[in-house]
């Protein structure tokens, strides 16, 4: 009889950062440059820059402005840094939460 095995977790793909979401998305279907969204948005190029590329995250008031800006309110923004930041965060203590013991809490 074979030995029995534990499945192993399947591993989603990364949830996409929300910058990447502006870069390939909203600024083209916008047809604006990444200066124009600053300006409109009222943050430095830089800023947004490091958003676009996945360097910084969106802050809740980052969320504030690109809600404004496109029309959809900050939740969306905030649950797709989260996502991400949370997907992220379990990939590098894998290990180490892998040892840490369950209870449950009622």
């Amino acid at each position: 009889m074979p030995e029995k095995t534990t499945p192993r977790p399947i591993r989603r793909r990364q949830p996409t950062h929300p910058g990447e979401i502006l870069r390939e998305d909203v600024l083209p279907e916008l047809r604006l440059s990444v200066a124009e969204a600053a300006r409109q948005l009222r943050v430095t190029r830089q800023t947004l820059h490091r958003i676009l590329s996945g360097r910084s995250a969106v802050t809740p008031e980052m969320a504030l402005r690109l809600g404004k800006f496109c029309g959809n309110g900050p939740d969306l923004w905030l649950r797709m840094q989260q996502a991400h930041d949370l997907w992220r965060a379990k990939e590098q203590l894998r290990a180490e939460l892998e040892q840490i013991p369950e209870h449950a809490v009622r």
